[in-house]
């Protein structure tokens, strides 16, 4: 693993980064203007003093103009996961669809008992551990090499498995980060522990003001589920059949069109439904020309008044897929305690070329996966025998703008067979309780006849637009 931060790290850079968080502090209480009050703060100690005493009284909102950017090489997916998973937080992550991953390389975990300490066993496990997982890339190799593409290969990849990323973050994701990679629940698995520990060596030489604030804490892994674990015994874990819509606003399109007549006229809930009303009696197509839109609007503010909410069968090759939309409230399975390594899906492609392969090799991975369970392994370090097939349920709630831009994303036929599916299930599943949003969700080419893919677009957009014409010209004639 190796972090670097990108950028702001001379010392003029740095003083500038001081005084723009210095001004944002300074700024609500100054007589002056924003120039006058930056031009104020033009000594480095005394704007560092400033930043200090302000966030100790917890108005941490001025750190959040401080925006880092990382480069992070050589780490797993769990820590993707895991990143992702701090909504605000900006990340590109080299793609699995498009990149060969034999030679990726992988981690190795240090090998810890229950109680966290080195197994007694560590080398023999290190030596196993080490030869299984190149027998897995192996077997990635194998089957690419048999005609399958990478984005289906990669099922077999475990999760251990390097990966690279760029990520900005702004000062107060940082702290938030680092807190529970080093001090939380987080903290167990140790790798997240060491991405942890090297954020707070970059923070204590390249964000001053943050130092302080991380030292000296109390380690918190208390486990959150406790009390549901002691109530209640832990049942099976099956994965739904498909997408599922489990809630969501009764009557979302009144409830969208309202509010679009409510804050356009400034008038009452009741008023906005007699507008609506009588528009209708003029043009019975009045509801659906109004949703079509405030759909294509630059501004979608209504369609954010009502929400889905989802649970969903997903693989963890795919998991990132979902999880990258950021503007929704996904909750995803935590890696412990370990999930059902019955549980994984196989590619059709898979099945028709190499089906024996492949289930090979998920079988040796359970059965090495439970030796090393067996010999009392810690579960924070049997994380890494996950594989990309591995499947587990989330649930998400987005409201009607995120529905229609994950949808617009995910049901092109470009998207990844997986979440294609997944994209047109919620569609349909949303169009069946709001018929006049559920109109307005799929691929920009069925619902605003553009493609943006440009070369590598598929063909359905053509496909489309001369339909288009036909039926116009055939109206014409008539």
């Amino acid at each position: 693993m190796k972090i670097e931060l990108l950028g702001g790290c001379t010392k003029e850079e740095l003083e500038g980064r001081i005084q723009r968080i210095a001004a944002a502090g300074k700024l609500s209480r100054f007589p002056g203007n924003v120039f006058e009050v930056l031009e104020s703060c033009d000594n480095y100690e005394s704007n560092l003093k400033l930043i200090k005493r302000i966030i100790k009284m917890g108005h941490k909102s001025i750190i959040e103009h401080d925006y880092l950017v990382f480069a992070i090489c050589d780490v797993t997916p769990i820590v993707e996961q895991t990143i992702i998973g701090n909504r605000l937080t900006s990340f590109t992550i080299k793609s699995r669809r498009e990149v060969d991953f034999r030679n990726a390389g992988f981690y190795t975990p240090e090998f810890r008992n229950q109680d966290l300490k080195v197994h007694e066993k560590k080398e023999e496990l290190t030596e196993k551990y080490q030869k299984h997982m190149q027998y897995l890339f192996n077997t990635y190799g194998d089957i690419e090499e048999l005609g399958i593409n990478k984005e289906d290969a990669r099922f077999i990849l475990p999760y251990c498995f390097h990966s690279n990323i760029i990520m900005g973050i702004d000062a107060r994701g940082l702290e938030k980060m680092v807190l529970s990679f080093k001090y939380g629940r987080l903290s167990r698995i140790q790798e997240l522990k060491e991405l942890g520990d090297q954020f707070y060596e970059i923070i204590q030489e390249f964000v001053p003001y943050l130092a302080s604030e991380l030292e000296n804490q109390e380690v918190d892994d208390h486990n959150p589920f406790a009390y549901l674990e002691e109530s209640v015994a832990r049942p099976e874990i099956k994965i739904v059949d498909q997408a599922k819509l489990i809630s969501y606003t009764p009557n979302a399109d009144d409830v969208v069109l309202e509010s679009m007549v409510m804050y356009h006229y400034q008038c009452s809930k009741e008023e906005a439904k007699r507008i609506l009303k009588e528009m209708e009696g003029k043009d019975l197509n009045a509801r659906k020309t109004l949703m079509n839109n405030i759909m294509h609007k630059e501004e979608r503010r209504e369609l954010e008044q009502v929400s889905f909410t989802f649970q969903i069968p997903i693989s963890l090759s795919i998991l990132t897929h979902l999880t990258r939309h950021r503007m929704h409230a996904l909750l995803v399975p935590e890696f412990v305690p370990m999930w059902n390594f019955d549980n994984y899906i196989t590619p059709e492609s898979i099945k028709a070329k190499c089906n024996d392969k492949f289930q090979e090799a998920v079988k040796k991975n359970q059965e090495v996966y439970q030796e090393f369970k067996a010999a009392g392994v810690a579960e924070e370090d049997l994380i890494y025998f996950y594989i990309g097939a591995q499947m587990c349920n989330v649930i998400t709630t987005m409201n009607a703008r995120n529905t229609q831009w994950v949808c617009r994303m995910r049901c092109c036929n470009k998207a990844q067979w997986q979440i294609r599916y997944i994209a047109k299930e919620m569609a349909k599943q949303v169009k069946e309780v709001a018929p006049l949003i559920g109109e307005g969700l799929g691929p920009t080419c069925m619902t605003d006849r553009y493609c943006g893919e440009g070369r590598e677009c598929c063909g359905l957009i053509h496909a489309l637009l001369e339909a288009d014409q036909k039926q116009k010209e055939a109206e014409q004639e008539k």
